[in-house]
């Protein structure tokens, strides 16, 4: 049986990690993943078409940080505790 390939966004969120077992986080994780997916398809697109330009580098990379970012923030908020 082969296993499949984890992708960029699948790594870059820790799909796999998540303590709580919460479901809310699997699908916010599952989200932002597909979208640095999205992102990242796109780059390697554009790369082979046109060539990437610095900006258009500099964008993904800024991207695919706030994809990250929210994403880290949006498990905070699912996570959080009142105390």
């Amino acid at each position: 049986m082969e296993e499949r390939k984890i992708t960029f966004g699948e790594k870059l969120v820790g799909l796999s990690f998540n303590p709580s077992s919460n479901e809310k986080v699997d699908k916010a994780k599952k989200l932002f993943a597909e979208a640095a997916d999205l992102l990242k398809e796109h780059i390697l697109e554009v790369r082979e078409k046109e060539g990437l330009t610095t900006m258009g580098a500099d964008l993904f990379s800024h991207a695919i940080g706030e994809i990250l970012n929210a994403q880290m923030c949006t498990v905070k908020v699912l996570t959080f505790v009142e105390e």
